[in-house]
């Protein structure tokens, strides 16, 4: 955006939108590693259940996640790559900010000028796991990727489970609210 002297103007950080522009407002970019993942889907579950938790946890800023989905192999490359662990896993989640979790600050994140929208993260999900989880809960495809998306999400915003006490209890709070929200409550 530019003033009336042609200069660049200010973003407008923290920007909110009215509720039409809600349902576009935040873009989860959602791309497949390679072809014959299956689960066609699988982009619109992940735009769902992303949008679903920004919201939940208040989050009226635009902003980007680019989604990656893969298979078991794509996500174990990931994982020892960027962990040190050579083994696959059903998400990861890798926030480009540092954030308190339930207590999302639009000016301590990373900023895109050209799109004028907050950049929070990537995540990388297993579709086979995914699949395989799913009906090992015995709750299917679409409610595992949703929660999936969802704990992915909420790491971007700050949450953490790494210890047994009070955060793990509040990132699992969180994630069943919104899994409520959509309708995907375990049965």
């Amino acid at each position: 955006m530019r003033n009336a002297s042609g200069s660049p103007t200010p973003c407008l950080r923290g920007r909110k939108t009215d509720a039409a522009e809600d349902r576009d407002m935040h873009n989860i970019e959602v791309f497949r590693e390679k072809r014959g993942l299956g689960y066609p889907e699988a982009a619109r579950l992940v735009r769902r259940a992303a949008r679903a938790a920004l919201a939940a946890e208040g989050v009226e800023t635009a902003c980007t996640i680019s989604v990656m989905l893969t298979d078991d192999a794509g996500i174990r490359a990931v994982n020892r790559e960027n962990r040190g662990i050579d083994a696959p896993t059903d998400v990861l989640s890798f926030p480009l900010n540092a954030l308190t979790e339930g207590d999302f600050d639009p000016d301590r994140c990373e900023y895109d000028y050209e799109t004028d929208r907050i950049l929070l993260g990537d995540m990388v999900l297993s579709l086979e796991r995914c699949a395989r989880q799913g009906e090992e809960y015995g709750h299917g495809f679409a409610r595992e990727l949703s929660y999936l998306t969802i704990h992915s999400v909420l790491h971007l915003l700050g949450y953490d489970h790494l210890d047994e006490g009070e955060r793990k209890k509040r990132m699992r709070a969180r994630e069943k609210a919104v899994l409520h929200a959509l309708g995907e409550d375990r049965l």
